[in-house]
């Protein structure tokens, strides 16, 4: 591990604090890659003028956020990093790439399918008229995070699988001409079947966040509905709360 910390001893800020936060930033982008060993707290103490103590503080920390693991006979590694989204109109695949998550798709299925009543009722069609359906899988650092399915407009979009692995939907639509405007979205919970968790790579019955969306173009009409899962231990939606006046 070749990287520098600045610990400042005059800030109010705890040590261990300091030190944690830096680590998990180093994580989040990714300087430090899962399986990457952070060596023992002796070696990083000493490196960093700081006690054993602090160290192994500053560590636990990211052990209870699931950011490292120590295993006996390897020490502490890095696990993977935590994606924290925030709510608003935007791909999952934009917001990786600003984030230096490095996201690639592997795309499972592209089809045209007739629209099942809930996807006619949100996309504002006829029941069985047609869409594409679009099934892929994210990933970043090379691992799942999300499993997504969207259906769109047959008469508005036709992208194959090359288009799809090269970058995000929402990209892909605005390129096709569409001013996306805001969406409906609701978020739930819920435990991985069998398939769902092979996909994810989790056990069977791990939780899950769940995400549908409805999104609209600047005319107001429907262009996109989506049904998403995303994988608890790796996930997480960040709200702004404001007081209502």
């Amino acid at each position: 591990m070749d990287l520098r910390f600045s610990i400042d001893r005059n800030s109010p800020v705890p040590l261990y604090f300091q030190l944690s936060q830096q680590l998990e930033a180093a994580i989040e982008q990714g300087k430090l890659l899962p399986g990457t060993r952070l060596g023992n707290e002796i070696d990083l103490a000493g490196r960093l003028g700081l006690s054993r103590p602090t160290v192994r503080q500053a560590i636990q920390a990211l052990v209870d956020k699931g950011l490292l693991v120590r295993r006996r006979g390897v020490g502490t590694q890095v696990v993977h990093s935590q994606v924290r989204r925030p709510l608003e109109l935007s791909s999952l695949y934009e917001d990786l790439e600003a984030a230096g998550q490095r996201p690639a798709t592997r795309v499972l299925d592209v089809a045209t399918v007739p629209a099942p009543a809930e996807v006619a009722a949100a996309l504002g069609i006829a029941e069985g008229a047609e869409t594409q359906r679009i099934e892929r899988l994210r990933l970043t650092h090379g691992e799942p995070i999300a499993h997504m399915r969207n259906y769109l407009p047959r008469e508005l979009y036709d992208f194959d699988r090359d288009d799809l692995e090269a970058t995000g939907l929402y990209r892909l639509m605005r390129a096709a001409g569409t001013a996306l405007h805001s969406a409906h979205q609701s978020i739930g919970a819920r435990a991985a079947t069998a398939a769902e968790a092979q996909l994810l790579a989790e056990p069977p019955g791990a939780p899950l966040l769940s995400m549908r969306r409805t999104a609209f173009d600047d005319t107001g009409r429907a262009v996109e509905y989506g049904s998403h899962l995303y994988r608890a231990s790796r996930y997480t939606f960040e709200l702004q709360l404001l007081i209502r006046p």
